[in-house]
């Protein structure tokens, strides 16, 4: 992760149809389980579609804080976001887990709390990678897409998150084929491989063959990739 014995602000972030959403969704779910608080900041201003306001629900039952912008979810779409988002740096109780927007508006949302995460110095920051997205098939376009959001957001990656899929259509071999290339992707960053992500009904076929496998447990829209977050 960055090093740190121990990750407190775990930031998710990549082009549009990652899939980082729904990973960010499950990750904070995963970190609940510890018993510790966890909150999820949406900072997804832009994206109309998909967004980590969607598992309101599901996250309230668990007992997980969601902020998000006032404007999510309706007709209006602004780049606001609520005051409680400082809760990011201010709560250090509690694990955080934000959700950053798709593209240049989104990492700039970001720009604004990256101070006070850097100086305490307990983050991840994770570029989640889908092979199978038009504008990340290559490592080069991957590559390209990496360093807009760090310039954008003013802080770098700390490691790379194998999430290819194809939504419901996703095989265990898509998963292991778009680990090949995130490994590269990976070297060609200089940062290590976090996990490989798969729908959780594909974890027995992937056991043993994938590295650090995160089973996702908790899935919506995978029938829609063209508008996962």
């Amino acid at each position: 992760m960055t090093g740190m014995d121990f990750t407190r602000v775990f930031l998710f972030a990549g082009h549009y149809g990652s899939g980082k959403t729904n990973l960010a969704v499950n990750w904070a779910m995963h970190l609940r389980e510890t018993g510790k608080p966890v909150l999820v900041a949406d900072l997804d201003i832009v994206n109309p579609y998909f967004r980590a306001k969607d598992s309101q629900r599901v996250l309230s039952e668990h007992g997980i804080e969601l902020i998000a912008s006032p404007y999510a979810n309706s007709n209006v779409d602004v780049p606001a976001l609520p005051q409680e988002a400082y809760a990011i740096c201010d709560r250090r109780d509690a694990y955080a887990v934000v959700d950053v927007g798709g593209d240049e508006r989104g990492a700039t949302a970001l720009g604004r709390y990256v101070p006070a995460i850097v100086d305490e110095g307990a983050y991840a920051m994770w570029f989640i990678f889908n092979p199978f997205r038009p504008l990340t098939r290559t490592v080069p376009d991957a590559m390209q897409v990496l360093g807009e959001i760090e310039a954008m957001a003013g802080i770098r990656f700390t490691g790379i998150v194998n999430n290819a899929n194809l939504g419901a259509e996703t095989a265990a071999e898509d998963v292991l084929w778009g680990e090949g290339i995130a490994r590269a992707l990976a070297a060609e960053a200089g940062l290590p491989l976090v996990m490989t992500a798969a729908r959780a009904e594909l974890a027995p076929r992937l056991e043993g063959k994938a590295k650090n496998l995160f089973p996702i447990r908790i899935t919506q829209r995978q029938d829609l990739p063209d508008l996962e977050g």
